[in-house]
């Protein structure tokens, strides 16, 4: 699925995607294939738009193997 990063909260290592079909979904850092530090700077100055798959978990639906889509092979 595609979306852009709605937010990310820093100190707890999470964020929110809205995705392309309206829906908000939670991530944990460790959902994030990539370099969290670099998602958190961008994050704050312009929009990011990832892919994710839609996992489910015991408090519902959140997102899993989140790539940014400017850098798609990277891995944190």
């Amino acid at each position: 699925m595609k979306g852009t990063i709605k937010n990310i909260i820093s100190r707890r290592s999470f964020g929110f995607i809205r995705a392309a079909n309206g829906g908000d979904y939670f991530f944990h850092r460790q959902d994030f294939n990539g370099h969290w530090e670099d998602l958190e700077a961008d994050a704050l100055q312009e929009i990011v738009e990832v892919t994710f798959d839609v996992v489910e978990s015991p408090k519902g639906p959140r997102a899993g193997n989140v790539r940014r889509t400017d850098f798609p092979n990277q891995a944190g």
